[in-house]
């Protein structure tokens, strides 16, 4: 059976090359980094080639990467350790309703210690306004957290713009961008980050490993304690296999961005025209112009059948898509994404997030275009739903009968 993933935005395969890089770290290189004789020595050169190639990917200065086990503990290092350091100067966070559950449930965690944290909405496209994130900002905001790439969507925020209102009112800026890193060009120079977080295996290395850059002179109290490693700013023996790989996998994709990002633009609009040519009542969930989404991402709702029905349909003819984010989907309640963006319930657990990757080719997304149309017809027609006289709508958007 073809076997065809479509998952890229939850996981990544790991490269062929930094899988070679990673081999020798488990065996003849295997001494500690923080170990002052030869088997660590050696070790520690290759952190720190590391730490020099994920520096260059994102624009910043090696020393201002500190390496971590993925992103959910750079966001949680992000966001309770400008809390802590910042605690003199004020108590209130802005954030989104759209961000990944790392930020979310660290704010929830926060309020419950006394943090007051505004959620700014978005619009039926899932995009932010900006004169609302500005108007949020008190004397007492320490800190703004807006993911550069949305998960689900593939939305792209104006980062820059947000990090000249945070220059603006001196007020901190953090961006989760483990969607964004290795996707499109990110400059935390350009766009006036102070904290920005990546995970490896969203960008073809091996899961368990992340960064996060912090700005010089940007106070962060630890999130962890321990020893001295990554200079006393994160406790930890160093996943050096691990970071060794995510160095080489960073090289590859500042290397091939502009190339790789052509390409897999041009495979998702294949996939996006034919989807919208092949199947009637469908939704489109994220910004309409394909140029504000990752180049890699398409997310559409299928009136009358369920995601789920749809994806082990998908998976019984070998591809791999989603529903919602991995991170949730495991939870029954359609996602916090959709519902932010005023999608209509019925069309929120239809969702399919199709993500793709460095393997994906035409024949791949043919394939999908050949089996997904008769899929959502016979779905549709075991439906109660489907013979309404009337379309299914939501707040902003009809459904309707005709390709749209």
């Amino acid at each position: 059976m073809k076997r065809i993933y479509m998952d890229n935005n939850a996981t990544t395969a790991v490269r062929p090359e930094v899988l070679d890089a990673m081999l020798p770290f488990y065996r003849e290189q295997f001494g500690n980094p923080s170990s002052v004789h030869w088997a660590g020595r050696a070790v520690s050169g290759a952190v720190e080639k590391a730490r020099e190639q994920v520096a260059q990917l994102i624009n910043c200065s090696p020393a201002e990467i500190v390496f971590v086990s993925c992103g959910s503990e750079g966001d949680n290092m992000a966001l309770k350790g400008t809390v802590d350091a910042l605690r003199d100067k004020g108590d209130h966070i802005i954030t989104t309703t759209v961000e990944h559950p790392a930020v979310l449930e660290t704010c929830k965690a926060l309020e419950k210690q006394g943090v007051r944290v505004t959620y700014l909405p978005v619009d039926h496209n899932g995009m932010l306004n900006l004169a609302e994130l500005e108007a949020a900002i008190t004397d007492k905001t320490i800190l703004i957290s807006v993911m550069w790439a949305n998960n689900e969507t593939g939305n792209l925020y104006p980062i820059e713009e947000i990090g000249a209102i945070a220059r603006k009112y001196k007020v901190r800026f953090h961006t989760d961008a483990v969607q964004a890193v290795g996707k499109v060009p990110v400059d935390v120079q350009k766009a006036n980050v102070d904290l920005l977080v990546l995970s490896g295996h969203k960008l073809g290395a091996a899961k368990g490993v992340g960064a996060i850059y912090i700005r010089r002179g940007t106070r962060l109290t630890p999130f962890m304690h321990g020893g001295h490693q990554e200079r006393g700013r994160r406790a930890g023996t160093h996943n050096v296999a691990g970071i060794v790989g995510l160095g080489v996998a960073c090289e590859l994709a500042g290397a091939h961005l502009e190339a790789e990002a052509t390409r897999i633009r041009a495979l998702r609009d294949r996939l996006e025209q034919g989807i919208l040519e092949r199947v009637p009542e469908i939704k489109l969930n994220g910004h309409p112009d394909p140029n504000l989404r990752l180049p890699n991402t398409l997310n559409v709702s299928f009136a009358y059948i369920e995601g789920e029905s749809l994806l082990l349909n998908f998976d019984m003819k070998g591809i791999a898509a989603s529903s919602g984010s991995a991170c949730t989907s495991g939870s029954l309640e359609p996602s916090h994404v959709m519902g932010a963006m005023c999608v209509d319930v019925v069309l929120a657990h239809s969702s399919t997030r199709f993500s793709l990757g460095a393997d994906n080719t035409e024949e791949d997304v043919d394939y999908v275009l050949e089996v997904l149309p008769p899929i959502v017809q016979r779905l549709r027609e075991m439906s109660p739903l489907y013979n309404r006289a009337e379309p299914l709508s939501c707040k902003e958007c009809q459904v309707i009968r005709k390709v749209h």
